[in-house]
């Protein structure tokens, strides 16, 4: 989608009276409620039918509920959007099933740089990004015949971790792949993990600073994953996969997390090369991101993949994290999406923040 479409669309729009719009699913819930916090209007795009849930969640409940029988349906629906003054805000259920390729031809105003999906869903791209901005990742491993160490075999897109696995030799590899779906094979690394939730402004300087813009640190989390997590509970992993249960990484919730303090200076070094890089490739990433990493027991990260928009694992601190406190008492990453565009709006910068 040109930009100029996209200027042609904002320019039928009551900068007054925008509306903040986005699938039910995923981080709804707190994108919704930081857009109250802010005094936008808001709409659920509800796929199917109403979930009735979030009767249950005043302060979290859109104001608006706008029903689709498909996701394929939304672009066709754009114009009755539009007429709402509506602002899209992305998230992983968004983009995963409607399609990166319909995403990018949504004919609506959409927070962030849509195009970053493009090098956020092909591993090959993603690595070509990370490691040109210096991040150190996970080993590749491109021949499946040179399997030699635990693996971790993922699937393209935001799949929330579902029918990833572990191999260790070429032959386990070769029983459970499924080679009609485009995959990558990376080493798989000991540590722990922490998933890294930033948000980066082109147009405020409220944090840490860049070329362009700042850098801030939202939170952190660490994701609960089935049946991964609890396996040990059975025996070891090798005892399992003996008798035929393999353990799988289908993400189920997300857990609250705070690092060593000594590790943050790193931390922001690896988000400001992330968008530094992004800016110079396509244009930049813009607002929400995690990096997602493990850190080993020399406490050095590696990086093993990005998500280029709000992750669930920001959930957790809906009412701030231990991080967001020291920016701005009760922020979460959803309140910090509505402020970024009701600075926008206030500034006439809406074009520099939307795609």
């Amino acid at each position: 989608m040109k930009k100029i479409d996209i200027t042609k669309i904002l320019a039928s729009y009551d900068p007054k009276n925008i509306t903040i719009a986005t699938v039910c699913s995923h981080s709804s819930l707190q994108i919704f409620n930081g857009a109250k916090k802010e005094g936008f209007k808001t709409l659920g795009i509800a796929v199917g039918k109403v979930k009735k849930f979030y009767d249950a969640f005043p302060l979290g409940k859109p104001d608006e509920f706008f029903t689709v029988d498909d996701y394929k349906d939304i672009p066709d629906r754009s114009a009755e959007l539009q007429e709402k003054n509506v602002i899209v805000i992305p998230h992983g259920s968004f983009v995963e099933y409607l399609g990166p390729d319909n995403f990018l031809q949504l004919q609506l105003p959409t927070f962030g740089n849509r195009h970053v999906l493009m090098w956020e869903s092909d591993r090959e791209k993603e690595r070509m990004w990370l490691e040109g901005a210096g991040i150190d990742m996970p080993q590749e491993i491109r021949n499946p015949h040179e399997i030699d160490c635990p693996v971790i075999v993922k699937y393209h897109g935001a799949k929330g971790g579902k029918g990833f696995f572990i191999a260790k030799t070429y032959e386990e590899f070769e029983r459970r792949v499924e080679k009609d779906k485009p995959y990558s094979i990376q080493e798989f690394v000991m540590g722990t993990r922490y998933y890294l939730h930033y948000f980066y402004s082109p147009i405020q300087n409220n944090g840490y600073a860049m070329k362009k813009g700042s850098l801030q640190l939202m939170s952190m989390d660490r994701r609960d994953e089935t049946t991964i997590d609890e396996v040990q509970r059975l025996g070891s992993i090798a005892e399992l996969e003996e008798l035929g249960i393999h353990p799988t990484f289908v993400v189920t919730g997300n857990i609250p997390i705070v690092m060593r303090e000594s590790l943050l200076p790193e931390v922001f070094r690896m988000g400001e090369a992330v968008v530094e890089k992004s800016l110079e490739l396509f244009g930049g990433l813009l607002g929400p991101f995690c990096l997602e990493t493990v850190v080993t027991e020399d406490l050095k990260f590696k990086v093993f993949e990005i998500s280029a928009r709000i992750v669930a694992g920001t959930n957790p601190y809906i009412s701030g994290s231990p991080y967001s406190e020291f920016i701005q008492p009760d922020l979460s990453t959803g309140r910090r999406i509505a402020q970024e565009i009701k600075f926008a709006v206030k500034h006439k910068q809406l074009n520099e923040i939307l795609s």
